[in-house]
């Protein structure tokens, strides 16, 4: 077995899957790592740089900003995996629907095609400013703005998929249209479905930081990546470690989650190897 092949081909999954195990981890036993309460206020405690007590300083109101990032992770990540959760798989469904059937995919894609015209921070601003703030809200704003690139993704694939010999042996054999479309199809769905959802992932963190920045993701006492560099803006040029820090956490985050869908991507889809 040639292990420095087998490094060159996986080197990517292998160096972003790391980095986003060290994010899981932090999210997970944050409590553990954590070394003070972060939603506890000490106005005598404000703005102290960083020391042996408070590892990266504290805010305006005393907190201490290394346990929020901490926690921040965890907040983080939640809401990723739950908007990954939702447009997995109602993305996969109305992509199947889009690509199998011509009627469906008329509607369909031209609901997608309206969502897509707006950015997708201003399609979740508007949204999250009917509904208003809260991280179920801000999860369905993410899902919503972000749905139509798992459903075009599928029904791309879809579409190719309907030509194969297989699913037209299944056709001919007199198989139902929804046993060709999840035992023939689906499977063969999988491979970008990942890809798409690992690099979607990265920008539902860097979009979810965006809203809060802009105060409307989540409730100010939050201890979001975004809530922490928006307090700490107006003390970049007395404090600049407030927004250095959490900025680090946010593009390590999105960094590995690239990494790891761009390995994906290489791995999974042998054209581009």
């Amino acid at each position: 077995m040639n292990y420095s092949r087998m490094w060159y081909k996986y080197k990517s999954v292998a160096l972003g899957g790391f980095m986003f195990l060290i994010i899981v981890l932090v999210a997970v036993f944050s409590p553990q790592i954590a070394t003070h309460d972060p939603a506890r206020i000490s106005m005598r405690q404000a703005l102290q740089s960083p020391s042996a007590v408070h590892f990266c300083g504290t805010d305006e109101f005393g907190r201490d900003v290394f346990s929020r990032i901490v926690f921040g992770a965890r907040i983080s990540l939640s809401i990723s995996i739950s908007v990954l959760l939702i447009i997995g798989i109602a993305g996969t469904f109305l992509g199947l629907l889009a690509g199998y059937y011509n009627l469906a995919d008329t509607i369909i894609m031209r609901i997608m095609d309206g969502l897509m015209a707006f950015p997708t921070v201003i399609l979740a601003l508007v949204i999250l400013t009917v509904l208003g703030s809260g991280i179920s809200n801000i999860v369905l704003a993410l899902s919503i703005a972000q749905i139509p690139r798992v459903v075009r993704t599928v029904r791309t694939t879809v579409i190719s998929a309907k030509q194969y010999e297989h699913v037209e042996a299944a056709r001919a054999m007199g198989a139902s249209n929804s046993r060709i479309m999840f035992k023939y199809i689906l499977p063969l769905c999988i491979s970008p479905l990942i890809v798409r959802l690992t690099l979607t992932m990265a920008l539902t963190v860097l979009n979810e930081a965006s809203l809060t920045f802009l105060g409307v993701g989540l409730s100010p006492e939050t201890p979001s990546w975004g809530t922490i560099l928006s307090e700490a803006r107006q003390h970049v040029s007395t404090s600049p470690y407030l927004i250095m820090l959490p900025g680090v956490a946010i593009v390590w985050s999105v960094m590995a989650l690239n990494i790891l869908g761009d390995g994906l991507r290489d791995v999974l889809d042998p054209r581009l190897n």
